[in-house]
């Protein structure tokens, strides 16, 4: 997935499911989006994080 469209769907995630949401960089440099809760890879991977509660 492209870091634009990764961008795009975490934001669509953390809004709709309202939870916080981690964009991350896999090893083949793609990116992958998913709730921060389930996330249990490298921290370092982590490219952003959207916090719907957050104004």
């Amino acid at each position: 997935m492209s870091q634009a469209l990764a961008f795009a769907n975490g934001w669509n995630l953390a809004t709709t499911l309202m939870v916080c949401v981690v964009v991350f960089q896999s090893g083949t440099g793609a990116y992958g989006v998913m709730p921060s809760g389930e996330y249990d890879g490298d921290p370092a991977a982590i490219v952003l994080e959207f916090d719907p509660f957050q104004p």
